[in-house]
């Protein structure tokens, strides 16, 4: 496991940007051999991607050879909704950088046989040859993708009933409403992810502080689905300060010694291994209007406003729910008033006052 920790979101961010473009830049992608890119949705990435266009702009990145699958949709909601993940990526990536939209994979929510698409979405990624890089945040309750607590850690791409803390955080997105928020989406299972050849994992504020030591140093668990990642060869979680909060002291500083003796994250750990794979291009569609090719599941236009301000000026205040733990809100009726009830009728002593010396 590779930890690396700055001091706050905005430089944490930063770190997984520059990683990233190392990446490609080493992997010297083509357009028979693309570099493939898992990305996620979310508050926890839009530094990120604001770092990335910004650097893009700048002229030191392109992604023009660069294939992209998003991890998870919402089921029901309109492509064009301003919560759609369609609409987030657009927004805050797509439509500020060079990549071609046949390079664009996101699952589509509203698809007649959604058990079909989520099928078609692994073909997809195993005809690219799997993913190089997946990139990915985590959920209060330590979930990666839309992989709730409980999910199967062999899971593929599928629909997911969101858990309540997931609906009660995104209800933000949608005026506070918890009503207005999807209870479905679809999203890439936990072996999917698995099977990128790196996982790097985001991980910012207080309210992930729990997820981050259950990931690290909890066991494997379903419940805290982040923590499967303890069996991927090169795993990399990038964090701040404030989501260090819950690992112990010496977690921490392991952590810090280890870049402290001059190596980060591109050196730390074993090399990275490539599988030898083939490359298929993805299934194409025509659209009819102008005879342009474009992936299945890419919107055959998308709106000008799908925009959004890139210039890193503002300050970057994590207005994000700290949502309490499940367990302060639960009374347990299957012990509840035990010790009332018991009490009267039945004496525990100790063992070693029934035992005589010999």
């Amino acid at each position: 496991m590779r930890v690396i920790i700055r001091d706050t979101s905005l430089q944490a961010s930063e770190y997984i940007a520059d990683y990233i473009i190392s990446r490609i830049k080493a992997y010297k992608p083509s357009e028979s051999n693309p570099f493939v890119l898992g990305l996620p949705t979310g508050s926890s990435p839009e530094i990120i991607y604001k770092t990335l266009v910004r650097r893009y702009k700048a002229g030191d990145i392109s992604f023009r050879h660069v294939v992209t699958f998003n991890m998870d949709e919402y089921v029901g909601l309109p492509r064009d909704h301003p919560e759609s993940y369609h609409s987030f990526m657009y927004k805050h990536f797509f439509s500020h950088v060079d990549i071609p939209p046949q390079n664009i994979n996101i699952l589509d929510g509203n698809a007649t046989d959604l058990a079909a698409e989520c099928a078609s979405f692994e073909a997809r990624i195993a005809r690219y040859g799997g993913i190089e890089l997946f990139l990915g945040g985590v959920g209060s309750d330590g979930h990666i993708a839309f992989n709730e607590p409980g999910s199967s850690l062999n899971s593929r791409t599928r629909v997911k009933t969101l858990a309540y803390d997931t609906i009660l955080a995104n209800s933000r997105f949608f005026n506070n409403d918890m009503a207005q928020v999807p209870r479905m989406a679809l999203t890439v299972g936990i072996r999917t992810i698995m099977e990128a050849r790196e996982v790097v994992i985001v991980a910012t504020g207080a309210h992930k502080a729990l997820a981050v030591k259950e990931g690290l140093e909890g066991g494997v668990n379903h419940m805290w689905t982040i923590s499967s990642l303890q069996l991927h060869q090169h795993p990399l979680i990038v964090c701040d300060r404030d989501a260090t909060l819950e690992l112990k002291v010496k977690t921490v500083r392991y952590f810090e010694s280890i870049e402290q003796a001059g190596t980060d994250a591109r050196t730390q750990g074993p090399p990275l291994v490539y599988r030898p794979r083939t490359y298929v291009p993805a299934p194409m569609t025509v659209n009819k209007s102008n005879g342009e090719l474009t992936p299945i599941a890419t919107p055959e236009k998308t709106s000008k406003d799908l925009r959004i301000n890139t210039d890193l000026t503002r300050s970057f205040e994590d207005d994000e729910l700290t949502p309490d733990s499940m367990s302060s809100r639960m009374v347990d009726s299957a012990v509840g008033g035990l010790d009332a009830t018991l009490k009267g009728d039945l004496m525990f002593d100790r063992m070693g006052a029934r035992m005589e010396a010999h």
